[in-house]
């Protein structure tokens, strides 16, 4: 099983990276499959619209937040991942549980082992391999985001730097798969570090 996600704060550059490594790993004739959370499915997309909109009129809560992120994720995994992955197909997903850990656990304050827990009955045994964080400090990384902030975007400065402080203790608590690239690199290098990582794996999956 090759299940890939990749991580990072805003402006990070996951989707460049991503499709990068799409196109590498297809030109090696291997079978790809590409997709991000919130969304992959119709009913995870229509969900991705409510927690990402930005609407007056409409108040979430962080708990609520976290059970929609979840919901998301459950049919997402019926729908793609296990699909994809019975096949044997390498799967590239942009952001997966690890993101609910992070903005929900640790900067909303649900607590990262209360959200482990709880999100593991949705996620059961699909745990990457292979989880790439793309580090950036958050104020450059909100300067990239060069389209109107989303809900989360908008969170303001102080949040995304509780984002970045989350990720990078749930790194040092899963150091095995959680391998950290530094977002301040160029693209070129950037790219050549996550092909390090990706290889070695696929040499460990693979064989």
């Amino acid at each position: 099983m090759t299940f890939i996600t990749f991580e990072g704060g805003e402006g990070a550059g996951k989707t460049t990276l991503i499709e990068k490594i799409k196109t590498y790993l297809t030109n090696k004739n291997l079978q790809v499959i590409l997709t991000r959370e919130p969304g992959g499915t119709v009913f995870s997309e229509h969900v991705r619209d409510l927690l990402l909109e930005e609407k007056k009129d409409i108040k979430i809560s962080s708990k609520a937040e976290l059970c929609l992120f979840l919901a998301s994720r459950a049919q997402h995994i019926k729908e793609v991942i296990n699909p994809a992955l019975k096949e044997n197909k390498i799967v590239l997903c942009d952001r997966f549980n690890d993101s609910s850990i992070v903005y929900q656990g640790f900067a909303r304050n649900l607590g990262i082992d209360e959200v482990i827990k709880f999100s593991s009955f949705i996620v059961e045994d699909f745990i990457p391999c292979l989880t790439l964080y793309l580090d950036i400090d958050p104020k450059i990384g909100l300067s990239r985001v060069n389209t109107k902030y989303d809900r989360i975007e908008s969170l303001g400065l102080e949040f995304h730097k509780k984002i970045r402080e989350g990720f990078l203790l749930l790194q040092e608590k899963f150091p095995n798969r959680i391998k950290t690239i530094d977002s301040s690199l160029s693209k070129e290098a950037i790219f050549k570090k996550a092909i390090e990582y990706i290889d070695d794996i696929l040499k460990k999956n693979l064989s």
